[in-house]
Formats: C-alpha cells, sequence, structure tokens
C-alpha cells in the first residue's frame, strides 16, 4: 500500500529506492474504524493523513449543531486539519472515517526534517500545497457562483467515486442542500 505514496510523489519528483524508503519511515501507518475520530475538535493536530484506503471527511459543527462538510478524503488524497497541522495548535473541525481506514501520518516534525533534508521532498509538498491551494479556491467560487444543480453536476464530474463510496446525506451537506433536493438531482439526471 505504502506504493501509492510513491507513486503519488514521482508524480512530482523521481526517488530511488533508498530515498523512498527513508521518506517511508518518518511515516507512521494507522488502521481507524468506521466512524472513529482522526481529527477531533479541540484536540492537538498531531499528523497530516494521507490515506491509503477508505474514506474520511472533515467538517465543521456550527453553534446549532449543524454540520457543515469542507472535504472529503479518499485513497491518495491527504486530509488534516492545516491550521492546527502547521501551528501546531487545537483543531477547529473535525475529521472522521465515513468507513474504515488506513492511513500513513506526517507529523511536522518529520515533514520539516524531510524538507530540510531532501530538496526533493520540498519540492513535492511545495507542488502539493500550491495544488490543494488551487482546489480551495476553485471550491470557494464554485460555492460563490453556482446554483444548487451546478455543484452537483461539477461534484459528479470531479469525483463520480464520491457516489459509491459516502451516503447521500453527507454529499447533500457537503453541497449544502438538502437530501430531498439531492433526490432530484440524481432523478432528473439518469
Amino acid at each position: 500500500m505504502s506504493e501509492l505514496l510513491r507513486q503519488q510523489i514521482e508524480k512530482i519528483t523521481l526517488l530511488s529506492d533508498t530515498e523512498f524508503d527513508y521518506v517511508l519511515s518518518h511515516f507512521v501507518k494507522k488502521k481507524f474504524k468506521k466512524h472513529q475520530f482522526v481529527v477531533q475538535e479541540g484536540e492537538n493536530v498531531t499528523y497530516d493523513y494521507f490515506i491509503l484506503n477508505g474514506c474520511l471527511k472533515s467538517y465543521f459543527t456550527d453553534h446549532n449543531g449543524k454540520e457543515h462538510i469542507l472535504q472529503f478524503g479518499m485513497q491518495d488524497w491527504w486530509i488534516t486539519d492545516y491550521q492546527a497541522y502547521y501551528d501546531q495548535s487545537k483543531a477547529s473541525i473535525n475529521v472522521d472515517c465515513i468507513e474504515a481506514s488506513e492511513l500513513l501520518c506526517l507529523s511536522l516534525q518529520n515533514r520539516e526534517k524531510l524538507c530540510s533534508e531532501m530538496h526533493k521532498i520540498e519540492h513535492f509538498f511545495r507542488k502539493k500545497t500550491n495544488k490543494h491551494n488551487v482546489a480551495l479556491q476553485q471550491r470557494i467560487l464554485s460555492l460563490l457562483s453556482h446554483n444548487a444543480k451546478e455543484k452537483y453536476e461539477e461534484l459528479m464530474q470531479l469525483y463520480p467515486q464520491l457516489f459509491q463510496k459516502v451516503p447521500k446525506q453527507l454529499i447533500a451537506s457537503y453541497l449544502g442542500v438538502t437530501r430531498e433536493t439531492l433526490s432530484r438531482f440524481n432523478s432528473s439526471s439518469k
């Protein structure tokens, strides 16, 4: 499964076997059960998580108890509370498992160590951060400029596999619509 991480890194920069083994030695492999928290609001955030398998969601719960999904995470994706991770502060969001998941966990200390020792890894993380920033901007622009049906169609086009892994009520929450509205989109697109 760690080959997934190597494949992702090597989309950006090639590593020798020795280099990859060294990088991998800085990660901790952990298994999480369905519904188990990976990051919990108010707790310290120790790791950035690379998803080997499974499906996760990051979300914020407002003062009324309503859950607002910020991101889903599937195989070959990264997920954490980035503000808390980089600032080494308490989480302001939750990340939990939609299904049982296996993750590679990278502490900030190990990330900084790898980046200072290996230009290739620093380059990899810089490129990944740039892609993450672009995706975040696109999500914000989509939320601001698209109606519910357009957001649904965009999500379906970009990530069709989400619709096999994620319950409809969570997709509805991510899109900011009711489950009934989502069902109408589903039936009109068949």
